[in-house]
């Protein structure tokens, strides 16, 4: 089972970048960010033709999920399911041949400090009262998407450039180690502990060609798909070219 995960940074700027890769390398699942448009804005068609069915909970200019599914998705959920008055459109899940995916944009947060930081901190404890709440870690789960959270110095080839960012401080650090104390795993430190791999690169200061990057993107498993994980791979390619997004997908394979 191929399971995707790709912040597009605008679906109508990479429209024809999602035909091709739903083409190239057809994701039994593919979780989307930031599509920055409502859901009548969505190629709702040509996603079908492609062979696909779409669960989406979009937001106009801003936000976006959705997750993209060769097999239709049972019990979709939007949003987070409390008592928070929330309007910015971040979370998505469904339930496909037995395993509940979650397509998740982490808020960037700003600044540190600032009121989008603390939102950002209070969004990810939102997310962990949730999974607490309305899911158990004895059961198969993905959590997929833009956490905007590079875990460990791995992560990153300048860490003390970041060290004070919302991308990388330690508070925001810790803030992804408890939500992950639920019973979430890094899939692909499950399979490689090499350094230097990166899903996003600023557009600016030629962050790709230098490969000064981080990595924000995860597919986080629980226990039971441990023994499942065959493979996780950042898709560098889709990042070249023409109008790339800043980021790079990420593909987990499991074992069916």
């Amino acid at each position: 089972m191929r399971i995707a995960t790709w912040n597009v940074n605008s679906i109508r700027a990479r429209h024809d970048r999602l035909l091709a890769f739903l083409t190239r390398h057809r994701p039994d699942v593919l979780c989307l960010q930031e599509l920055k448009v409502e859901d009548s804005g969505f190629p709702h068609v040509e996603v079908r033709a492609a062979g696909y069915h779409a669960a989406i909970l979009g937001q106009r200019t801003y936000n976006g999920v959705a997750i993209l599914s060769r097999e239709p998705l049972a019990d979709v959920r939007a949003g987070m399911g409390d008592d928070v008055e929330d309007p910015q459109a971040r979370l998505i899940s469904g339930v496909i041949r037995g395993l509940r995916v979650i397509s998740a944009y982490f808020p960037n947060g700003g600044e540190l400090g600032s009121d989008k930081y603390r939102y950002k901190l209070a969004w990810m404890k939102r997310l962990r009262a949730m999974l607490a709440r309305d899911f158990s870690p004895s059961m198969p789960l993905v959590l997929a998407g833009d956490f905007n959270v590079a875990p460990d110095e791995r992560d990153t080839k300048n860490p003390a450039v970041w060290k004070d960012t919302v991308l990388f401080s330690d508070e925001v650090r810790e803030a992804l180690r408890e939500l992950r104390s639920w019973g979430l795993l890094d899939s692909l430190r499950l399979v490689n502990d090499q350094p230097g791999l990166f899903s996003w690169w600023d557009y600016r200061m030629l962050g790709f060609p230098k490969n000064d990057g981080l990595r924000i993107d995860h597919l986080d498993v629980t226990e039971p798909l441990r023994a499942r994980v065959r493979d996780v791979r950042i898709d560098r390619d889709e990042r070249k070219g023409k109008q790339p997004s800043d980021h790079a997908p990420v593909i987990l394979e499991l074992a069916d």
